[in-house]
């Protein structure tokens, strides 16, 4: 068995973004030379996530509002976490998004339904954050 590992490294323009890193992805699994096995994609900071949906920019922003209403970022006040930090928020959007996602891989590819990508999302950016690929198989 093999094995194979990779950092992604982001610095977002935004507080909170989302990116498509399915291409990322494609390409660590190309590089490792592992035709068949699984792919652990997970966000290296505890204020980011990643996880696995479609690609469409009405959805997107259905994420962002619908986290906005269960974590709402301000006012900073309502979190006891925020005494030298404002990211009390990115903590719990952090947690109903996601850590990580398992992938399996077949024949050199994504074994994916129609429609499904891996997204980095960010919730409190503009700083260096790091996701961890780590590719094991034949």
């Amino acid at each position: 068995m093999k094995h194979y590992r990779k950092e992604l490294r982001f610095n977002t323009s935004q507080r909170r973004q989302l990116i498509n890193i399915t291409r990322d992805i494609e390409n660590s699994i190309k590089e490792s030379k592992i035709m068949n096995g699984f792919v652990l994609v997970n966000a290296m900071h505890i204020t980011a996530s990643v996880f696995i949906n479609d690609d469409e920019s009405g959805l997107h922003h259905d994420f962002e509002v619908f986290l906005e209403k269960l974590a709402p970022e301000k006012p900073y006040h309502q979190y006891q976490h925020n005494t030298y930090e404002d990211n009390a928020d990115a903590h719990l959007k952090r947690t109903i998004m996601g850590r990580e996602v398992i992938c399996a891989i077949t024949d050199g590819r994504l074994d994916f339904g129609p429609w499904e990508q891996i997204f980095y999302g960010e919730f409190d950016g503009m700083r260096k954050k790091r996701v961890l690929v780590k590719i094991i198989g034949e």
